[in-house]
């Protein structure tokens, strides 16, 4: 019985080929219109309701000067953030787990994002830092935590299993940090870093915004340009290396660029538990695609969050929650749910 190829081969006139997958490109133009719909809805959604009509004539110049002034000033920014960080989480999960060969290898259960929870507590409780400061002091958190868990995982290459097995155990040390960090702060700083550890988009402005627009410009490409040798990866590194493929190269590259992404929006909006886990399992599961689905995971991660966000203002009547709280709500049930299937299939 013949089936019917769901991939189409594009070539340019200069002799270059790409091969698209029908139904992914289908599942990702989905992802990038919730997205944006949701991103229309929070915009228009507040004490000042605008309907979205209006919210799409003042974008696109044409509202008044009170309505400009509400949309671009005040909740562009925060919609903008959302999808950046969405975006970025989804993207740096869908690497974790393709490098390691795990559903379970996201930067939440790596220790990432507690890294950056640990980096911005220093600053908060030990510094009393400025929002800036805080931010800077995520990322580098992140990355002295990336690195810590690569080495440690170390051994003639880095294997998928060893690094989830060492990303447990520095998640379950620096969680325990983070803890005393917080028993040594007075009752001011105690209830700031609370609130930035609850992962939360309110009061973001254009000055997280382009940070992270520039950071991801530059990765997203880089990413994108070694997902032909990340696909070969998931055939084993000797078959990879047997391809052409330099796999402890790729591995670091990225990686690092994992690190970055899930540092960067880590500090941009706090540790926004789950976002990293479920959205490249869900692409993957609505692309049905072999392979990383770096694009699609990308996607996903974007619309999920600000999604999530739009529930977290209009799902509980007149109490706002910080959209960590969403998330964690959904993206603990989906890891049970997760755990649960990989168990009947004899995964784990």
């Amino acid at each position: 019985m013949k089936t019917r190829s769901r991939s189409r081969a594009l070539r340019t006139p200069g002799g270059l080929s790409l091969r698209l997958d029908l139904r992914a490109v289908v599942v990702v133009g989905l992802f990038l219109a919730t997205a944006l719909a949701a991103g229309v809805a929070l915009i228009g959604t507040g004490d000042a309701h605008i309907p979205a009509a209006d919210v799409l004539r003042t974008l696109a110049g044409n509202g008044t000067a009170y309505q400009d002034f509400i949309v671009n000033e005040l909740r562009l920014p925060r919609v903008l953030v959302g999808l950046l960080v969405g975006a970025s989480l989804g993207l740096g999960g869908a690497l974790f787990q393709a490098v390691s060969r795990n559903p379970l290898g996201s930067p939440d259960v790596l220790g990432l994002s507690q890294g950056s929870t640990a980096g911005a507590l220093v600053v908060i409780v030990l510094m009393s830092g400025s929002a800036t400061q805080v931010t800077a002091g995520a990322l580098i958190g992140g990355l002295v935590t990336g690195l810590a868990i690569y080495l440690l995982a170390w051994k003639q290459g880095v294997h998928g299993y060893r690094m989830v097995l060492v990303g447990i155990g520095v998640s379950a040390i620096v969680t325990a940090v983070n803890g005393y960090l917080l028993t040594k702060a007075d009752l001011v700083d105690a209830a700031r870093a609370v609130v930035w550890m609850t992962g939360s988009l309110g009061g973001r402005d254009w000055d997280q915004v382009w940070p992270l627009l520039t950071l991801c410009a530059v990765l997203v490409p880089l990413v994108l340009a070694h997902a032909r040798g990340l696909r070969m990866m998931e055939m084993g590194d000797d078959t990879a290396a047997a391809l052409g493929v330099r796999v402890q190269r790729v591995r670091l590259v990225l990686m690092v660029c994992a690190v970055l992404l899930t540092a960067a929006a880590t500090a941009a909006a706090g540790p926004v538990s789950f976002v990293a886990l479920t959205a490249p399992q869900l692409a993957r599961r609505l692309t049905r695609s072999p392979g990383p689905n770096l694009v699609p995971s990308l996607c996903m991660g974007a619309a999920l969050l600000v999604t999530a966000d739009w529930a977290s203002q209009r799902a509980f009547g007149a109490d706002q929650l910080p959209v960590g709280v969403v998330t964690g709500v959904l993206g603990g049930g989906y890891l049970l749910w997760l755990l649960v299937t990989e168990r009947r299939a004899g995964r784990i």
